[in-house]
């Protein structure tokens, strides 16, 4: 994935395949803090695919596959023990609700961002997931990477355990 220095926008590429993908409002960012709106500079494994069975067959993919579910969230609260990891909603501290009414998280990666080992405010809930589009303009992230779905389900079934998603700037 590359994009020039603050853009909001960029391009995804997976062997031959290259598709427009949106990032974080804050564009690609090197020294990534707890809701600047960036997109971290790096390279990333894709941990798993989550997704919405009211909404989306079970997508093809070789990632481990999690059916998300009405009480999942994110924990996004740096002071808490749970921080960048998934927690069950109702949840005491601050939380990210994974099931949600837009479609964004109706296929949804965690990428291994600052999770080996976490690091209190340096970013967390840091997906691959479905973009969010409004006349046809791909909207900025939170500090996501998104895709269209058709675009999202066409590298999935070229991803397995141990992919990575490389993140940098042009």
């Amino acid at each position: 994935m590359t994009a020039a220095a603050g853009e909001t926008s960029g391009m995804l590429q997976f062997g031959h395949l290259r598709f427009p993908c949106a990032l974080g409002r804050s564009g690609v960012v090197e020294q990534k803090r707890e809701g600047d709106g960036g997109t971290p500079l790096g390279r990333f494994p894709l941990r798993s695919l989550r997704y919405r069975q009211d909404r989306l067959a079970a997508p093809l993919t070789a990632l481990p596959l999690i059916p998300t579910g009405p009480d999942d969230g994110w924990c996004d609260a740096p002071g808490d023990p749970a921080y960048n990891q998934p927690v069950r909603l109702p949840y005491p501290a601050s939380a990210e609700r994974m099931w949600r009414a837009d479609h964004l998280y109706d296929a949804v990666v965690p990428l291994g961002y600052n999770d080996d080992p976490v690091v209190p405010g340096a970013g967390s809930a840091i997906f691959f997931h479905l973009a969010n589009e409004k006349d046809g303009v791909l909207q900025p992230t939170e500090g996501c990477v998104a895709l269209r779905l058709k675009d999202i389900l066409a590298v999935l079934e070229l991803c397995a355990p141990g992919t990575r998603m490389r993140i940098e700037k042009r």
